[in-house]
């Protein structure tokens, strides 16, 4: 199955015209396609409008074809929208790391969900200390980041249940190790599909 048939047969595309000006239409992908507009074409299908959200094993499907085009990052985009999806939660923050020499982290690091730092996100242990989290962390829009530089990142919980608390606003920090690297206000917790 080519891209095209993919997203036709998953019902994200309008067959002419769009019923939202947000949504792409079969015409639009096919441009886009031609012209090797492939993650133009995943940008689109990011866009709020009346398409409906994309479902885990779709988002597999279009990674595995990202792969077949050897187009590395849409792949690993991919299978990040996937494990959104899966667990049916997205989480957003503005993460801004200390400058050289006043925080731990001496060189930047890769923004594309390979980095899974430890995250005080409130909750305690029962001797009232903090219990940190485990998130992947991909970074918008910049291949890496580093000190003294701010992102909007996503992150990925190993373990989604802990995390559906957050609300916008919400201060956490990352660490690696004991110090705290980070920190990170909380600008979007949403389900997928709710």
């Amino acid at each position: 199955m080519d891209v095209l048939e993919l997203l036709e047969g998953a019902g994200l595309l309008a067959p002419g015209a769009a019923a939202d000006p947000n949504d792409p239409t079969v015409l639009d992908v096919r441009d886009l396609l031609a012209h090797d507009g492939w993650e133009t074409v995943l940008t689109l299908l990011e866009e709020p409008g009346t398409n409906p959200p994309i479902p885990p094993e779709r988002w597999a499907e279009l990674a595995a074809a990202a792969e077949q085009l050897h187009l590395a990052h849409s792949a690993d985009w991919c299978h990040w929208r996937y494990c959104e999806a899966r667990d049916d939660l997205v989480i957003r923050a503005e993460l801004a790391l200390p400058p050289l020499g006043e925080g731990p982290r001496r060189t930047p690091f890769a923004g594309a969900g390979v980095m899974r730092p430890l995250w005080d996100i409130g909750q305690h242990t029962p001797d009232g200390g903090p219990n940190l989290a485990i998130a992947r962390l991909w970074a918008e829009d910049t291949p890496t980041l580093g000190p003294g530089e701010r992102a909007t990142v996503r992150l990925g919980p190993l373990a989604p249940a802990r995390w559906r608390d957050l609300r916008p606003g919400r201060r956490i920090t990352m660490h690696e190790g004991q110090p705290v690297v980070a920190t990170a206000t909380v600008v979007e917790v949403r389900r997928v599909f709710g």
